[in-house]
């Protein structure tokens, strides 16, 4: 096994962005989710303030990495991410001044599916090329046939949900929380029901794992999650982990 890949997939507040960043941690490699940008705007030639970037940050990556791929400004895969309707991407193209093309007519890139395209192309070069943790962007359901992949589902019951997400969020009522909470997880349902031709996000199916974060805490969730890739993976995760100076 030259590199290992866990995904994950997880309800608006459950936790499961926390758990990918301690994994990520006691692993000792990257975590790609939505929260840092890298090196966009010098792979596309767009100026830096397109892409809100921090030089060493990893928030957005895939989002980065797929306006790296193909040579388009990554706002209009932030933008399309927002929506499964490819109008506002399709105005966006039409109306950007031609000067602004780094490789070739932005005319052709003219569906969210092409977007999501890209972003696909990039978490398969992803699993095939390094070890890293990846958070949603249906990461599971594209990786499904690769045998370097544990792929996990973190949720938790709407008091906890609710209770994390004003701890985290300052200035916002109960039912701010709620309706955020509840229009969240459905964008999350259903872009992954489109992208994936109709299949469930929380289907169980999906996933060697998942955890009511509740009842376990974050940290639990972590120790269950290497204790499944050193059964899954076997001598060589064990290699890996004495390689880094951790026993399991």
């Amino acid at each position: 096994m030259k590199n290992f890949v866990i995904t994950v997939a997880r309800g608006f507040g459950s936790g499961g962005r926390a758990i990918a960043a301690k994994l990520a941690d006691e692993l000792n490699i990257h975590s790609y989710d939505n929260r840092i940008l890298t090196l966009a705007s010098q792979y596309s030639g767009y100026p830096e303030h397109y892409f809100n970037v921090g030089v060493h940050s990893y928030d957005k990556r895939i989002l980065t990495l797929a306006s790296q791929y193909s040579g388009y400004p990554e706002h209009f895969f932030r933008e399309a991410d927002e929506t499964l309707n490819g109008s506002l991407i399709t105005k966006q193209l039409q109306a950007l001044p031609k000067r602004h093309s780094p490789t070739g007519e932005l005319s052709r890139f003219t569906s969210d599916d092409r977007l999501f395209e890209y972003q696909k192309i990039i978490i398969e070069k992803l699993a095939a090329s390094e070890s890293c943790v990846i958070v949603g962007k249906c990461a599971d359901y594209i990786l499904k046939d690769y045998d370097n992949v544990v792929s996990i589902y973190v949720e938790a019951p709407r008091s906890y949900t609710l209770r994390r997400v004003m701890e985290r969020m300052d200035d916002i009522t109960v039912e701010e929380a709620h309706h955020l909470i509840t229009k969240t997880d459905k964008y999350r349902a259903d872009y992954y029901k489109y992208y994936t031709g109709g299949n469930y996000w929380t289907n169980p199916v999906n996933y060697d794992l998942t955890f009511n974060n509740a009842r376990l805490g974050d940290d639990r969730c972590v120790k269950l999650v290497l204790e499944c890739m050193k059964l899954k993976f076997g001598d060589d995760f064990k290699e890996y982990m004495k390689s880094i100076g951790k026993d399991i």
